[in-house]
């Protein structure tokens, strides 16, 4: 019953009282032998007589009587519909996206065939299937889940929040920076941002998954200064390093506007990365194409996974009035019934 509930959508306030439903029928078969007959030896001793509308209405008071009983035997048990926009749970994981969205991820090593499309296009479609489900992933409807972006500078795009749809929406705003005094790559600062985020979190378990195609050459905070923050704040890091190394296309315009595909050098930081995810536990994933970044968050995603303890709903619809009210009404109507129209003699 209260699987079939579930799937209803429908919870009980009060599941054991639900059995106080099985009283409709002895009160049915109660009413129903309750005053109103007279004992005759023989039938034959009956006049024949035509069957009236009051003899055919004669068991609608016990009918109704027992329908007020079922309804006020549900209402009892406190039927209610949760707020899934309220939903709050005790335990889960937090989860910090960083992604790089420097200059070098303009480049087009991580598309599809027939199917042109940058490193943060790439990286972006992957975590939206990571947080929503999707092409091999299960989704994580039950984590907090936040997002920051780096170049030059590191930068909030989603505070941890179970709003995923926010998350999503902040994901796909995201764009590769243009203005050469805002590229680079501060990879120390993103995971240093990102760690202040989780921080500020109960969750028991706090993990980052920090996304790049490049080398730390910006900012004030150095790889591994985040790293052993990590490791002192129990914050697992898993570090994906995105793309081809030596030569990557990329997509460049000329002095006439017209768009061409040039190869670009690009470097990543295999060894810093490395380093990163084993001083905090995590691991260290490379993707050098669209399926192994998909791989990538496939093997996070089975890792990272736990089994939620509570949850809790901050505001519900209370459905016990209308059962309430039409059980009374219908026990009411039972009661005018039997004591007027469909009064039965002897009382």
């Amino acid at each position: 019953m209260s699987r079939l509930l579930t799937l209803l959508g429908l919870e009980l306030r009060q599941p054991l009282l639900l059995l106080s439903v099985l009283l409709a029928l002895p009160l049915y078969l109660f009413a129903r032998r309750s005053g109103g007959r007279i004992v005759f030896s023989s039938l034959r001793l009956l006049p024949a007589t035509h069957r009236g509308w009051r003899v055919r209405l004669a068991r609608l008071p016990a009918v109704l009587l027992a329908l007020g009983g079922l309804c006020l035997g549900l209402a009892s048990a406190g039927p209610r519909i949760p707020d899934r926009s309220t939903r709050v749970r005790k335990q889960g994981i937090a989860i910090m996206m960083v992604v790089d969205i420097s200059g070098s991820m303009r480049a087009l090593d991580l598309s599809e065939p027939g199917r042109e499309r940058t490193r943060l296009d790439a990286a972006m479609e992957v975590f939206r299937h990571f947080v929503a489900g999707g092409r091999g992933l299960r989704g994580r409807p039950d984590d907090l889940i936040g997002l920051v972006s780096f170049a030059a500078y590191a930068d909030t795009r989603c505070p941890l929040t179970l709003d995923h749809d926010n998350v999503l929406r902040a994901a796909e705003g995201l764009s590769i920076v243009t203005r050469a005094e805002e590229d680079g790559t501060a990879l120390g600062d993103g995971l240093g941002l990102a760690l202040e985020r989780l921080r500020e979190s109960r969750a028991r378990s706090r993990v980052a998954i920090l996304l790049t195609d490049g080398v730390n050459n910006r900012g004030e905070t150095t790889p591994m200064q985040a790293a052993e923050l990590a490791q002192a704040l129990g914050i697992r890091v898993y570090t994906v390093g995105a793309g081809t190394n030596g030569m990557a296309p990329i997509r460049v315009e000329d002095a006439m506007g017209r768009s061409f595909l040039a190869r670009v050098p690009v470097e990543i930081d295999e060894k810093t990365l490395t380093a990163i995810a084993e001083r905090t536990g995590g691991r260290y994933f490379r993707a050098l194409d669209a399926d192994g970044l998909r791989r990538a968050y496939q093997e996070i995603d089975a890792l990272e996974r736990s089994e939620i303890v509570d949850q809790r709903f901050a505001r519900y619809t209370e459905l016990y009035p209308y059962l309430a009210g039409p059980g009374l009404g219908l026990i009411t109507l039972s009661l005018l019934l039997s004591g007027t129209l469909l009064r039965r003699v002897p009382a």
